[in-house]
């Protein structure tokens, strides 16, 4: 099956440009990033930037609390063939124009890939682009709420996920 990233969420404040490969079924099908209320992003922003704030329950109201702390989301894949929501499914994936987002947003100094398949994307498609090499990429985990050998859980990531703030 064919599947579509959305546009990027980005704005001139944006500093920390965090990258998906390309959304997951329920994502897709709610067109939201992070539709998954099983997925662990939204609630590792708010651990990081909330002071203890619940997650916002409108979708655009977590869009702008991103925004707000300077964090901008997209995908490294444009389009792809994949069944399901699998990154090992993803088939004749078509990357996103990343280094021209980060052209026209040259704040952006941070990427920070959520998962493996994002971050080895990245680095096949762009990963010797002055765009790329002139910011700051990290390797975070998945926000995918399925355990791995490393990261059992949400308090786990959220810890992991700690080192954005810190460049």
């Amino acid at each position: 099956m064919d599947v579509q990233s959305f546009p990027p969420l980005v704005d001139s404040a944006s500093r920390i440009l965090v990258m998906g490969s390309m959304p997951g079924v329920a994502s897709l099908k709610a067109y939201q990033y992070y539709g998954n209320p099983r997925n662990y992003l939204w609630r590792i922003v708010y651990a990081l930037y909330g002071n203890g704030k619940e997650v916002d329950a409108e979708y655009e109201d977590r869009l702008a609390f991103a925004l707000s702390h300077g964090i901008a989301l997209w995908d490294v894949i444009a389009s792809c063939e994949r069944p399901g929501s699998l990154d090992s499914d993803i088939k004749k994936a078509i990357p996103n124009d990343v280094p021209g987002l980060l052209r026209r947003f040259p704040d952006i100094r941070v990427i920070a890939c959520n998962g493996t398949k994002s971050h080895s994307e990245l680095l096949k498609h762009f990963g010797a682009h002055p765009e790329i090499l002139s910011r700051k990429v990290l390797r975070m985990p998945s926000t995918s709420p399925i355990p791995t050998r490393d990261y059992r859980g949400l308090e786990d990531r959220v810890e992991a996920w700690r080192a954005i703030k810190n460049v």
